[in-house]
């Protein structure tokens, strides 16, 4: 994979959170970064994250709802930068609540951004990617595919959909024989501030279910997925678990799900309560870290992604001797003692 300064990533949701977090990651490596989201404030607060790891950053505010502004932003972006490589579709909020707590409006607009907005912005990365024959889309989903999450119904099902629609795509991709990618990532719980921007029907503020990763770990794993090819990855060994216990033992997960109630998934922390900014239907006029208020006990590593990247190097090493070897079958590789004379 190139991760030199000519390569460009976009991402949408690029103003906070992971979105942000992942632009200076990416930036780190030499990326040029383009960030899209509804915010003036936080993309310029994004931008100069980018900007001061000197890296090239453009910001264009478009609604990922509306496919006229997703498709403006991105053309500024590219006129900017240039051709884009890679296009991370992260946009998405939340509303907690009982389902039948929860108006029609709301419901639906966790809908668009979460599910829609990602349709949209895949749309219109293949119609800067296909005509070079080349880039990669990377969806990022969630560990709640693997079993929906009571009180936030509207935000597990979009996140099920992205799934299939992502797997779905990767098939048609391949029927075309196509070089475009698209990988699907899985992150756990994450200190965010998605739950400052989340409207809560249930008295209190939301909070994450734990454990909780810093948004950074998501960054790494998102970068890992994206230079291993991987088609789905799960990040953090939560996830990973959380994945295989739901396939191997449905009814204990549905049984600890049913166990998921507003207690698990509220704070009484006044800190919390001092940073509500609910943003579905108008963005947010402050600036907000890449962090949420629920640092605490937050995890910052995962074994797992440390496993993965040993994989995935060890793969490329695997890979690269191997074309070495076409190149010079005249070398043995690895080397092989030559035989013994025989008189």
């Amino acid at each position: 994979m190139s991760n030199n300064a000519a390569s460009v990533v976009i991402i949408t949701g690029g103003s906070s959170g992971i979105g942000r977090c992942t632009a200076g990651l990416f930036a780190q490596r030499g990326w040029r970064v383009g960030l899209i989201a509804r915010g003036a404030e936080g993309l310029a607060a994004a931008r100069g994250d980018v900007e001061a790891l000197g890296s090239r950053a453009a910001c264009a505010q478009a609604d990922v709802t509306d496919s006229t502004e997703l498709h403006a932003a991105a053309n500024a972006i590219v006129a900017a930068l240039g051709p884009v490589n890679l296009w991370i579709n992260c946009a998405g909020n939340g509303v907690y609540g009982r389902f039948l707590d929860v108006p029609e409006a709301d419901f639906k607009r966790v809908t668009d951004v979460t599910y829609h907005g990602s349709v949209n912005g895949t749309r219109v990365a293949l119609s800067q990617m296909r005509p070079r024959g080349t880039g990669t889309i990377l969806n990022v989903c969630s560990a709640v595919v693997f079993h929906g999450l009571p009180l936030m119904s509207s935000y597990s099902g979009a996140k099920a959909a992205l799934c299939n629609f992502s797997q779905a795509l990767q098939a048609e991709l391949k029927l075309e024989h196509s070089p475009i990618r698209v990988t699907t990532v899985f992150p756990p719980a994450a200190n965010t501030p998605f739950f400052s921007h989340a409207i809560s029907y249930m008295g209190r503020p939301a909070r994450p279910a734990w454990p909780v990763y810093q948004p950074e770990v998501v960054a790494q794993g998102i970068w890992q997925a994206f230079v291993s090819g991987r088609r789905e990855m799960s990040i953090s060994g939560t996830s990973a678990a959380f994945r295989a216990a739901s396939r191997m033992a449905p009814g204990l997960i549905a049984w600890c799900m049913g166990r998921m109630g507003s207690e698990r998934q509220t704070t009484k922390d006044p800190k919390a309560s001092q940073v509500l900014e609910p943003t579905l239907f108008e963005p947010s006029r402050r600036v907000f870290d890449i962090r949420g208020p629920f640092g605490q006990g937050a995890r910052t590593t995962s074994t797992q992604l440390w496993l993965e990247s040993q994989l995935t190097m060890a793969a490329m090493l695997f890979s690269s001797a191997r074309r070495f070897r076409a190149k010079r079958p005249d070398v043995l590789w690895p080397s092989t003692p030559a035989p013994a004379e025989v008189d």
